[in-house]
């Protein structure tokens, strides 16, 4: 598999920002695009993204064979959030080994959880989606969406190669339509894409990210 950058590698984190002030939007409100509900929180956190986000991923539907549909699982994280779902990874990490220092459990967390001051979600431009069929199943990828690298040996990997052929192409469309759109994946997370944040900064070669961190979706 081709060499994988971490958002913990401080490459990223050196990436500079500047904000564009793009609002985050409601993808509920938009037909083009089908979510999951199953991280749904109350203020709506989970269906909101940035709003060139928004049009990449109408653009990404557009482009998907007749019969197949993006489905949305979550959009937008609040800061809070990910900080403690970060804080739990490496403290899972400390307890499993404890011969490891903070260092090591944080590099360990970042291969599933990203550190909250680079977190793509947290800004805004980051997705997490797998496909369906128009009647709303949900196409085989090879894991579900959200499994750790530890409990799928690591097959969460977009380019994992022991996974089933099907799932495979499965992988393959999600890939050139999202790609097609502008995004660009984080490589230990096949359903991870991101627009304009600091890891799709460093990815393509941007000069800078164009989304901080967001406040959230108060609209």
């Amino acid at each position: 598999m081709p060499e994988i950058v971490l958002l913990s590698d401080p490459r990223i984190a050196e990436v500079p920002v500047k904000e564009c002030g793009e609002p985050l939007v409601d993808l509920r409100a938009l037909e083009d695009v089908r979510l999951d509900r199953s991280l749904a929180d109350p203020e709506g956190a989970y269906a909101r993204v940035r709003l060139s986000v928004a049009g990449r991923l109408i653009a990404a539907q557009a482009r998907l064979p007749r019969g197949l549909r993006l489905l949305v699982v979550e959009g937008f994280r609040p800061a809070a959030l990910q900080r403690r779902y970060f804080a739990d990874s490496v403290a899972a990490h400390r307890a499993a080994h404890p011969g490891w220092d903070d260092r090591r459990a944080g590099l360990e967390a970042s291969r599933y959880v990203s550190p909250p001051e680079v977190a793509p979600h947290v800004s805004g431009g980051a997705v997490d989606l797998t496909l369906c069929t128009v009647s709303g199943a949900e196409l085989p990828m090879g894991t579900r969406v959200n499994a750790t690298p530890p409990e799928s040996d690591e097959a969460c990997h977009t380019a994992f190669p022991g996974i089933p052929s099907e799932a495979r192409r499965n992988r393959d469309i999600l890939g050139i339509v999202m790609t097609s759109a502008g995004f660009v994946n984080y490589p230990t997370e096949w359903w991870h894409w991101s627009y304009g944040d600091r890891y799709w900064a460093f990815a393509t070669g941007a000069r800078h990210a164009h989304y901080d961190m967001s406040d959230g979706p108060a609209l």
